[in-house]
């Protein structure tokens, strides 16, 4: 006897559907076959899925059994197979209606005891099956929360295999399990860390509210203690609030990895992501003998922290280039060459000096000018390029520290970096870009209109402080979007006296 039934796997971050076709007969010795292109995994199912089906009370047959995963040229991998395969099994013995698994994906990962067990990538799942028009899908328990996000299939959850084989024979009924998305979004848009819990630091979260503002990337330069990751941790709470499309992304990138709880629905905060600086270039930009993806990508929407920025090995630090220039990450193996999305803002924090006191007149620094160069050029230049705005960050005095002032709260902050998103999004139109710091030259010349007296202090700025063609390109940037803060629609002296003040590095004070 011969049945089909339905199941997906994920390739990148997308679901692709699985044709599961078991095949039953008794003529000659038994025995067990799999094909398809399964993995160990994959192929580990056997013996899963018998001990469950005989605990359950199902004699697993002696016969030959040939299980086919189809398409037969795509690679399988993962235990989410053992569940399709067991009721393809059953079906094929006649003890399900075979015309009832056209209808659903299957997919989960069996015990011993036939209880089933959550699986990776349930929201690309989800969104297979509502492409291609299907019933619904049948789930683990703790998977249905973040499938269930997607409106117009049904999601079922299910706690064993008995259970489901109630189910798709009718003898259970089961309601669809059933979500609220506003409220979800409501619930998980809620920020733990605020701006307000900073003391001093002026200039420091004006420049983040800049950078907030224009989606530029930063680098912030300071001693040990002076507040730069606490700085970054805050920047998410002052952007705008994810829209529904971007949450859903965002949850499908950390539902592949395996990152979401049990029972978590969606990610509507901006992601926070700040690796060691041990990390290895195929952890950051995704990879491996089956690719996933790497830190980039799960910042994607968010924010990528690079502290202590020099300590990352360079060839780590070198591949940031190609996914800040297109917010997209494409890894090439032999299995497959898939792309993940990588639309982020870079955030690095670094130390003076290789001491940390260069220019702190409360300590000594104890580094020679050649220590300071070496230290510096561990950072190449290609990747200084596509820092916009680069800013001091001193440490703070005890008489700012001990005071009781509270600064502004993340949420004024980020009603005002709303609405010079708001400005940015009408004046690009179809550009395809919703940022300042997403500009080309087209951009800057139709778009950077720049007063009598921008122009003179910028032709000053560039003769008196040297200030390269890369920097001149910065400061435009930066100056819109301070421009678009002040709802000017011209960019005026202040606007780029401001932006000069966020290069450091060009104006050589250190």
């Amino acid at each position: 006897m011969l049945s089909r039934a339905l199941s997906a796997s994920v390739i990148g971050i997308d679901a692709h559907l699985i044709e599961v076709e078991v095949d039953i007969t008794s003529r000659g010795l038994p025995y067990f076959s799999m094909v398809g292109l399964p993995d160990a995994a994959v192929k580990e199912s056997k013996d899963r899925i018998k001990a469950a089906l005989k605990n359950i009370g199902f004699n697993f047959p002696l016969k030959q059994i040939t299980v086919n995963l189809a398409p037969a040229d795509l690679k399988k991998e993962g235990s989410s197979f053992d569940l399709p395969i067991a009721i393809g099994l059953i079906a094929a013995e006649e003890l399900i209606p075979s015309n009832i698994l056209k209808e659903y994906i299957i997919a989960g990962e069996l015990s011993l005891d036939g209880k089933i067990k959550p699986i990776r990538g349930a929201l690309p799942v989800a969104l297979e099956a509502k492409r291609l028009g299907l019933k619904g899908i049948i789930l683990p328990k703790e998977n249905v929360a973040e499938a269930a996000v997607v409106k117009g299939i049904d999601v079922f959850g299910m706690e064993s295999l008995p259970e489901v084989i109630e189910f798709l024979n009718g003898i259970s009924k089961k309601e669809p399990f059933k979500i609220d998305i506003n409220s979800v979004m409501a619930e998980n848009s809620i920020y733990e860390d605020d701006f307000s819990d900073v003391k001093g630091q002026e200039h420091a979260k004006r420049a983040l509210e800049v950078a907030a503002a224009g989606s530029h990337n930063i680098l912030m330069i300071g001693p040990p203690g002076s507040g730069k990751t606490m700085l970054a941790k805050r920047l998410p709470s002052i952007l705008p609030q994810m829209t529904f499309e971007e949450a859903l992304e965002t949850t499908k990138i950390h539902s592949v990895v395996g990152l979401l709880q049990n029972g978590q629905s969606l990610l509507a905060i901006r992601a926070f992501r700040a690796p060691h600086h041990t990390i290895s270039d195929v952890a950051l930009i995704g990879g491996g003998q089956i690719p996933r993806p790497g830190e980039v990508s799960l910042a994607h929407h968010g924010i990528l922290f690079l502290d202590e920025l020099p300590e990352f090995k360079r060839n780590v630090l070198e591949v940031l280039r190609q996914p800040i220039e297109s917010g997209v990450v494409t890894v090439s193996r032999a299995v497959a060459t898939v792309s993940y999305p990588a639309q982020f803002v870079l955030v690095s924090a670094m130390n003076p000096c290789p001491c940390g006191f260069f220019g702190d007149s409360r300590h000594q620094c104890t580094c020679t000018p050649g220590m300071i160069t070496r230290y510096r050029s561990r950072v190449s230049g290609p990747l200084m390029d596509r820092i916009d705005i680069h800013m001091d960050v001193p440490a703070v005095p005890y008489k700012e520290l001990s005071n009781n002032y509270a600064g502004e709260k993340s949420e004024v902050i980020r009603q005002r970096v709303i609405n010079a998103r708001e400005r940015q999004l009408k004046r690009f139109g179809d550009d395809r870009i919703f940022a300042n710091g997403q500009m080309k030259t087209k951009h800057m010349k139709k778009y950077c209109k720049l007063t009598e007296d921008a122009h003179g202090l910028l032709d000053t700025a560039m003769q008196k402080l040297g200030l390269s063609a890369r920097a001149y390109s910065r400061i435009l940037k930066v100056s819109r979007t301070i421009a678009d803060l002040d709802a000017s629609e011209n960019i005026h002296g202040h606007h780029v006296a401001e932006a000069i003040q966020y290069r450091t590095l060009d104006r050589g004070q250190f």
